[in-house]
């Protein structure tokens, strides 16, 4: 049994999602490890990951447009401490995840032909976020 992790930095506009999708494949196969378990994990609390559909970007529009009316910005929040999108973050972060597990096979990311893997940035700035990959197998 083998483990291998990497810190991988990744830049944000502001509100959006940045697919990693290309970096996390890299990354696996760079590791020589023909089966086994990956963790993906953002080290942050106003931002987050899925596994998304990566062909259309109507889906991306669409979910942060839902995103934003399941956790509006606005006055009505107690923590503001950073502004009017500092709560609304996140809510967005509690409704979707921080961490992911994927198997790998064959040495490559089990994804289906449409998946793809996002940072989601629920602020509005722009960020250096952190996502840390954990693969562990053999």
């Amino acid at each position: 049994m083998r483990q291998a992790s990497h810190r991988l930095e990744v830049p944000t506009r502001g509100r959006g999602f940045i697919e990693i999708t290309a970096a996390v494949r890299r990354f696996v196969a760079e590791q020589g490890i023909r089966e086994g378990l990956l963790t993906v994990w953002c080290r942050h609390t106003s931002a987050s990951l899925i596994v998304q559909e990566n062909a259309s970007p109507d889906v991306l529009q669409d979910l942060g447009a839902f995103l934003a009316r399941l956790a509006p910005e606005g006055p009505h929040y107690r923590h503001d401490d950073e502004g009017p999108d500092d709560m609304p973050a996140h809510l967005r972060m509690v409704l979707t995840q921080v961490q992911l597990s994927i198997p790998v096979l064959e040495g490559a990311p089990v994804l289906g032909t449409w998946q793809g893997v996002f940072l989601c940035e629920h602020r509005a700035a722009p960020h250096r976020r952190e996502v840390v990959l954990h693969l562990i197998g053999q």
